[in-house]
């Protein structure tokens, strides 16, 4: 496969994985396949998208393995091209987000680049540890930064949907909480007096960046669903 070009080699996999699911007679209705691997982020998106009564699987639960670059110039654009990639090998839905931190007094950084900041591997204690390190003297009142976060449909008739939304606060002084995941323990929100990392699952649904663009995407599979409909 090394000697094949990119494109190759994702048409490879995924005929691989088609034939697969005919051979094990998966039922392709009735849910989303979302693209991430990330365990967190899956348990979010489930609690939120529940009363849709559609399914959420990861790209791991449905044994799908896609080779993605994400080389968009917007958060929109970055969910879109993880989207296409994955509905390229399913008929289900298939719903893709970018999300980011933007921290105003370092430019916005590290911006669409949150997930690649410092290296994609490197743990986010370390992230963490250097945005509060950069922000050294910064007081309290210009420390203000913002999650956004773009999510990115691909329906089965190959329509596309996007949706954004974010949320307002600063970035403390010290990492807290263990709820959340990511930057979570650094971004505090003052209408909660905490940081994301130490709100309960449902308050952060309400008001986080994922949440508000999940309840918009929601809000467009609906016309959707009713537009099939008629």
């Amino acid at each position: 496969l090394h000697l094949l070009s990119r494109r190759q080699r994702q048409m490879c996999i995924r005929d691989s994985y088609i034939r697969t699911q005919m051979r094990q007679g998966v039922n392709m209705q009735g849910r989303i396949v979302f693209a991430t691997g990330n365990a967190g982020k899956i348990k979010e998106i489930r609690m939120i998208m529940e009363d849709t009564g559609l399914e959420v699987v990861s790209m791991k639960d449905a044994g799908i393995k896609a080779d993605i670059e994400e080389n968009g110039k917007s958060y929109e654009e970055n969910a879109l091209i993880k989207a296409r990639a994955v509905a390229a090998f399913t008929k289900d839905i298939v719903m893709a987000d970018d999300s980011g931190l933007e921290i105003d007094a370092l430019n916005k950084e590290p911006g669409i680049y949150s997930a690649r900041y410092l290296g994609e591997d490197t743990p986010y204690s370390i992230k963490n540890a250097n945005l509060i390190r950069r922000l050294e003297g910064v007081p309290e009142e210009k420390r203000t930064a913002r999650f956004v976060c773009a999510i990115a449909a691909v329906l089965p008739d190959g329509r596309e949907l996007t949706t954004r939304a974010t949320i307002e606060g600063r970035i403390g002084y010290e990492e807290k909480g263990i709820n959340g995941f990511g930057y979570d323990p650094i971004f505090y929100v003052p209408e909660f007096g905490k940081t994301t990392a130490e709100l309960t699952e449902e308050e952060k649904n309400q008001v986080s960046h994922r949440g508000k663009a999940l309840e918009l995407m929601k809000e467009e599979l609906k016309k959707y669903e009713d537009t099939d409909r008629k």
